[in-house]
């Protein structure tokens, strides 16, 4: 029996995307908003789905949020398999089942599934998974869940989205490029003709330029205006080289931020003058774990300071460390007053803009994504007494599916003036209850 899917793909889909995905398991489509990719997406699923001949397959299409998925793709789903004969709909687990060519089994299944609730996806099988807007979905998603779901059917996965910054979908996309197992392309607004030349014109009219670069130019150094840390200062703090001698008689800092929630993450910085050096990530740990954790990396590199974020589980880790004899141990509240209080709301939105300075003055930071990622995401505004204030942390982890902890450690690091101290070191050192760290 011959079904009629109602679908007519566009010319680039039709010639280049549908027979390319067809050759590859891999594949990373950057496009321009308006491309049709969630039709073009949803389609490949149902083609996937009805060619495959092995027992029940599964496929997801992914979006960051559940809710945007439902609203996106649900319908097209719907729609694009409304002439399927004994097709089943599950409306509230977002599947649709097509009939099944073997007794006593599922047909093929194609899931709509939000990324912000990754744990529904563990202990699946997948045989194959679309994944749209890849910026904004939570960074274990990928490695944790989907890779270990795949492996047993070989499945397949897309990743599609417009450029958000250089974060993990930019990071993708660049290690897709180097590899010939991946399909890869980038289709600009001004070069697919989807968009008539005068839409575009009018649509360039209505957006800044910022958005005009990162939504219809596929550019992913383009930076919000109100963003505090452009991609550019960042890349370039990135891609610097400071030698240890460079910074030899720096204060150096070291900058705590504590977890504050289950899946969040501690992390301690080391900052020596114009240097950051790689992060340490701790995850899971009590109060008095990370207090033994930050006194023995203190022990290792000696710092002139150790500057702690005090909310929610800070409080206990700033005791313990004051208990165990630490050195110059400071407490800052994010929300605290800054020290120009005339310019900033808090000490938050201060330390950010002094990473920003910093930054510009020759500041080097680890080559890290994540990081990378958390220095460009936070945007800021003015509050009606005309001080800078920065996007809540909870905000930011809504948008990206983490909160910004790498980040924040390394802010800490800028959170009040540090000198090097000339009495404490030798005093403490002498305290043989402490030397276990060293």
């Amino acid at each position: 029996m011959r079904v009629e899917i109602p679908y007519k793909p566009r010319k680039l889909w039709k010639e280049v995307i549908h027979p390319a995905l067809d050759q590859r398991n891999r594949a990373v489509l950057v496009c321009h908003r308006r491309f049709g990719k969630t039709v073009g997406a949803i389609n490949e699923l149902i083609k996937k789905a009805v060619q495959n001949k092995l027992r029940s397959p599964q496929y997801a299409y992914i979006a960051p949020y559940r809710n945007q998925a439902k609203r996106i793709a649900w319908n097209y789903l719907l729609y694009y398999t409304g002439n399927v004969p004994d097709r089943k709909v599950n409306s509230s687990d977002l599947y649709i089942e097509f009939p099944s060519v073997y007794k006593n089994s599922p047909g093929a299944r194609i899931y709509v599934m939000g990324a912000d609730y990754p744990d529904a996806l563990r202990g699946m099988y997948l045989d194959g998974v679309i994944l749209d807007e890849f910026a904004q979905m939570r960074p274990e998603l990928y490695g944790e869940v989907l890779v270990p779901a795949l492996s047993d059917r070989n499945g397949f996965v897309y990743i599609i989205g417009t450029p958000k910054g250089q974060n993990a979908f930019y990071e993708r996309y660049l290690t897709a490029l180097k590899d010939p197992s991946y399909f890869v392309c980038c289709y600009r607004a001004d070069e697919t003709n989807i968009i008539s030349q005068e839409k575009l014109e009018e649509m360039k009219r209505e957006m800044t330029d910022t958005e005009i670069r990162q939504e219809l130019l596929c550019d992913f150094t383009a930076s919000a205006s109100n963003i505090v840390i452009p991609i550019d200062v960042v890349t370039e703090a990135a891609n610097r080289m400071i030698a240890e001698e460079e910074v030899a008689g720096a204060v150096s800092i070291m900058g705590v931020d504590v977890a504050r929630f289950g899946d969040d993450d501690t992390i301690i910085t080391h900052r020596k003058g114009l240097a950051c050096y790689p992060q340490i990530k701790l995850h899971g740990l009590n109060t008095m774990e990370v207090a033994s954790a930050v006194a023995s990396h203190y022990w290792r590199i000696k710092p002139d300071a150790i500057i702690v974020d005090a909310g929610a589980m800070g409080a206990g880790v700033i005791d313990r460390l004051r208990q165990m004899g630490m050195p110059n141990v400071m407490e800052v509240n994010f929300g605290g007053s800054a020290i120009d209080s005339t310019r900033y709301a808090n000490i938050r939105a201060e330390m950010y803009f002094k990473i920003l300075a910093w930054l510009k003055s020759g500041g080097c930071i680890p080559n890290d994504t994540d990081l990378k990622s958390e220095l460009t995401v936070t945007e800021y505004k003015y509050t009606q007494a005309g001080k800078i204030i920065l996007q809540p942390k909870e905000q930011i982890k809504e948008l990206t599916g983490r909160s910004p902890d790498r980040a924040d450690s390394l802010a800490l690091t800028f959170a009040v003036p540090v000198s090097k101290p000339t009495e404490h070191r030798q005093a403490y050192k002498a305290n043989t209850e402490y030397k276990l760290f060293e």
